[in-house]
């Protein structure tokens, strides 16, 4: 680093410091121009010292700024992220290869020398440090890898990434688009083989997680083969070692797909789990893709939920197709108006879009009456003072229609339910809902899951609350525009899972109560990934259905294999919440336990954790994509063997080269400690040789 220093100007002109020294020499001449008993040397010499001291006590009155300018030269990052997924060792390295890809990769470091930052990272569905011969990741993240390194270095000299994969990936959007807000150069290390090796696999299953007792559901599964011409593939279906399902399909070509598809039938509720296989052939680089396993939850009847509306918004289509999206639940939409030809005794939920249940009568008198749940959504058609009187969890007082863009903001202390941590993140990342203009108050009992955030200012107004008023769930969302959100999150992620979990949690949360059960337990979804945490949620309601978390409640789960868990509930806001950590493969059922006034409580269900085969379903390499995110960057693609020339080629490259930061830095000239010292320094000497000569 290397520092400078000089001396500019404030509000004072510079031209004063002429005047400055003129009036020190004044002041020194005064001093010693009568003849005296000093010496020559002395009367010049304390005439030299006066005049200085005396010049920068004036100098500091013009207060002068020090300038310092610092050159802080930042070396060249060179980032290496290495595929640690189960697919580069299936189908990419054999043992032997592996430590000497490390090896090479490693080495880099050394190879450029101090003139480079080289950093070491390895991937699958997250980022971690350092390289990894364990190859062992059950998902690949390429584009998470590379957005999670440009956030970890944003704002620095990121010259080059070296990213060694085979180019497969089964999790994130495509990576070229995350790779162009790298600004940096992309030398890709093409492990795999792009040639598929002899192999049989179940490429795709597609299915509804969920059916209906009684009823018949289709499964289509996608049997590939490749190499293999002339065998058959001989797929089959099994629950509980019973075969459900077989068939035989001859392989015509070394490139073969066919989609097979498959009725079963719902003869009994509950989670049901089916094994899909394919018999192996000699031969077969891997055996672990020829069998998957798919679990689908077989429910008794669909809660029914009402959502009734005056004029058509694009909110209505997101919010129907996001609740739908879990089969407990099927929503009927309809015109406010049309309302007398619903039999509205049906439905276990009121979704009332920019409605008030006074705009009709019979709307009215049935949720009077009723202990039916309501979730109000406010938008530019609410007549808010008509809300304020039916519900007491949201008071809005606006005195104008006006509407305002509110981001959502997370009250951390919610604890009614449970979202993900991705789906938190993701909805603190989409746009603006638009909220009526006004002053906002909440209800103490109810709970707000998120809060209004104008711009970058956070306010104390709910965005969407919950409470339970006198035995009835209410909720209200105080915003329009979840359209808005369902384009930016599927435009960012691909998919609607964030939307899909708010919902779905919150339509579950507002039924949970409806059959006024003292004591619930249940899981945040019936079907967890392998490695994914297990959470569970528990209510607990006094005589007065009022949710209660003092006593401790306990659960066991027990396996299908025989193995037994037990656990203790945490208690999390009014209710209850246990975090399980990850569990193995296996189906699960619990019973959780509580007692609450000498009065003894039990709640019984199911889960399941399915594995993951997504790492086995494709055994040849993509190293098209590796080419082009090293071309559009200006990096280039490499063989392992040739990772030795990956030094010099990066060295060549003059995109990465050292970068010098300018820091420039004012301060007043007076702040310096030393100046002080200084003065007292010769005002001090002058006062000794005068005493010494004897001139005070």
């Amino acid at each position: 680093m290397q520092l400078l220093f000089s001396v500019t100007w404030g509000t004072v002109s510079g031209w004063w410091t002429p005047v400055c020294l003129l009036l020190a020499l004044l002041y020194a001449w005064l001093m010693y121009r009568q003849p005296v008993s000093l010496s020559k040397a002395a009367r010049y010499g304390l005439f030299a010292t006066r005049t200085i001291a005396v010049f920068i006590l004036s100098f500091l009155l013009i207060a002068p700024l020090v300038s310092s300018v610092a050159y802080n030269p930042q070396k060249p990052l060179v980032l290496i992220a290495q595929d640690n997924s189960e697919s580069v060792k299936l189908f990419g390295l054999s043992p032997d290869p592996a430590p000497k890809l490390i090896k090479g990769l490693s080495e880099l470091k050394q190879q450029l020398g101090d003139q480079y930052d080289v950093r070491e990272f390895n991937f699958s569905q997250d980022i971690k440090d350092g390289l990894s011969t364990r190859f062992d990741g059950r998902q690949t993240n390429i584009s998470s890898a590379i957005h999670q390194l440009n956030e970890r270095f944003v704002n620095q000299n990121i010259g080059a990434l070296v990213l060694a994969t085979d180019g497969l990936y089964n999790q994130g959007s495509d990576p070229q688009y995350e790779a162009k807000n790298l600004k940096a150069s992309i030398y890709t290390i093409a492990l795999g083989d792009t040639v598929a090796k002899r192999d049989l696999l179940i490429g795709n299953v597609n299915y509804n997680k969920t059916a209906y007792l009684g009823n018949d559901f289709a499964v289509e599964v996608l049997a590939e083969a490749y190499q293999a011409k002339g065998e058959n593939i001989r797929l089959t279906v099994a629950e509980d070692n019973k075969q459900l399902f077989a068939q035989t399909s001859a392989v015509t070509s070394d490139n073969f797909r066919k989609v097979i598809p498959i009725k079963l039938n719902a003869d009994k509720k509950g989670t049901r789990k089916f094994t899909i296989n394919i018999a192996p052939v000699k031969n077969e680089v891997s055996v672990q893709n020829n069998t998957e396993t798919i679990y689908i939850d077989v429910l008794d009847a669909r809660q029914k939920i009402l959502l009734l509306y005056n004029s058509p918004h694009p909110d209505i289509s997101v919010i129907k197709q996001s609740i739908e999206s879990n089969r407990n639940y099927e929503v009927k939409t309809s015109l406010l108006n049309d309302l007398p030809q619903l039999k509205i005794t049906d439905y276990s939920l009121l979704i009332l879009y920019q409605v008030a249940s006074g705009s009709s009568a019979a709307l009215q008198t049935f949720i009077t009456k009723s202990k039916v749940p309501v979730w109000y959504t406010v938008g530019a058609q609410t007549d808010l003072p008509q809300l304020n009187a039916e519900q007491k969890l949201v008071q809005i007082n606006s005195g104008r229609e006006d509407m305002q863009e509110v981001f959502a903001q997370q009250v951390t202390e919610f604890s009614l339910f449970t979202l993900s941590d991705s789906t938190r993140k993701k909805l603190s990342q989409l746009p603006p809902l638009l909220a009526p203009f006004g002053n906002y108050s909440s209800n103490g009992a109810g709970q707000a899951l998120f809060k209004q955030k104008i711009g970058e200012l956070p306010t104390p107004y709910p965005l969407l609350s919950f409470s339970d008023e006198n035995g009835r769930r209410v909720a209200v969302l105080t915003g329009e525009g979840l359209w808005r959100w369902a384009l930016a999150e599927y435009n960012t992620y691909g998919n609607h899972n964030a939307l899909e979990e708010l919902l779905g949690q919150s339509v579950q949360y507002l039924t949970a109560n409806s059959n006024r059960q003292r004591f619930r337990v249940y899981a945040a979804k019936n079907i967890f990934d392998e490695g994914e945490s297990v959470i569970l949620n528990a209510e607990l309601y006094n005589d007065a259905l009022e949710l209660v978390n003092t006593p401790d409640v306990r659960i066991e789960l027990k396996s299908r294999a025989g193995k037994n868990y037990s656990f203790l509930f945490t208690r999390n806001g009014q209710s209850y919440q246990l975090d399980a950590g990850t569990l193995p493969v296996d189906e699960y059922r619990y019973t959780a336990s509580t007692k609450l006034a000498n009065r003894a409580f039990t709640a019984t269900g199911q889960l399941s954790v399915k594995p993951l085969n997504l790492e086995t379903r494709q055994s040849a390499a993509d190293h098209r994509l590796l080419y082009d995110l090293s071309k559009q960057s200006g990096g280039q693609m490499l063989q392992p063997s040739q990772i030795s020339q990956l030094a010099g080629l990066i060295r060549r490259n003059e995109n990465i080269k050292t970068v010098v930061y300018e820091d420039k830095h004012y301060s007043d000239l007076v702040d310096l400690k030393w100046i002080f010292v200084l003065i007292v320094v010769l005002l001090s000497v002058e006062w000794l040789v005068r005493k010494r000569e004897g001139e005070l």
